[in-house]
């Protein structure tokens, strides 16, 4: 997995890219948890994420926000920096694979709401990942609708977000489908899981991993 330095809104960005064989495979962005609170792109969650895509045949990036590593910045307290960092980033991935045939983004706790603000920013995101929803410290009514179906995350012993706040959040959240028949967003839980899923990490994974599978396979027939 090759280290890319890109340059973003206040200079350069720390980036690890791992690119396709094919080139006309889907992309995925990883976003990372609080920079405030330590979060960074070597974050076994969002290690774990990168690796999954990547197995599945995805060109795949994650980087480190401003002020975090080899990032140069400052954490901006209110996520719009780390929403341009995510959109250089994004740019970037797309310029590499031009011919990419659909667009993923996927983030951990903070890294997933920026995800899905670049979402609302960026139609041509498909899918995504949102893994820990940050529903007690950001509010998630920008989400309307939910533009692009999606998975989301969390686990019942979640000490610093309750799991019912997050259903409440995603009950909230205007998602149905152009026919108005179907919710976009697929709300998986993870018994026993706390906010890291310090001891689930397995089965989080292969919750994203059998959510992506199952949207491939569907895709291919849709296709074929």
């Amino acid at each position: 997995m090759p280290e890319v330095i890109i340059n973003g809104p206040e200079g350069r960005l720390e980036t690890r890219y791992a690119p396709a064989a094919e080139p006309t495979a889907p992309i995925a962005l990883i976003l990372h948890p609080e920079p405030n609170a330590g979060g960074h792109m070597h974050h076994p969650v969002v290690v774990g994420m990168y690796k999954l895509f990547q197995a599945r045949g995805f060109s795949v990036a994650r980087f480190n926000f401003r002020g975090v590593g080899r990032s140069q910045g400052n954490y901006s307290h209110h996520g719009g920096g780390e929403l341009a960092d995510a959109a250089v980033v994004f740019d970037w991935l797309q310029s590499q694979c031009a011919s990419a045939r659909a667009c993923w983004i996927g983030g951990f706790s903070f890294g997933a709401l920026i995800a899905m603000q670049l979402m609302m920013r960026r139609p041509e995101v498909g899918h995504f990942v949102a893994v820990t929803l940050p529903v007690l410290e950001h509010d998630f009514s920008f989400l309307a609708p939910c533009p692009s179906p999606g998975l989301v995350v969390h686990g019942t012993a979640d000490g610093k977000v309750p799991v019912e706040e997050v259903a409440d959040a995603i009950e909230k959240m205007p998602s149905k489908d152009q026919g108005g028949t179907g919710d976009l967003i697929t709300f998986r839980q993870i018994s026993g899981a706390n906010h890291y899923f310090t001891h689930h990490r397995e089965q989080l994974m292969a919750t994203i991993d059998s959510y992506v599978g199952e949207v491939v396979a569907d895709v291919a027939r849709d296709e074929g």
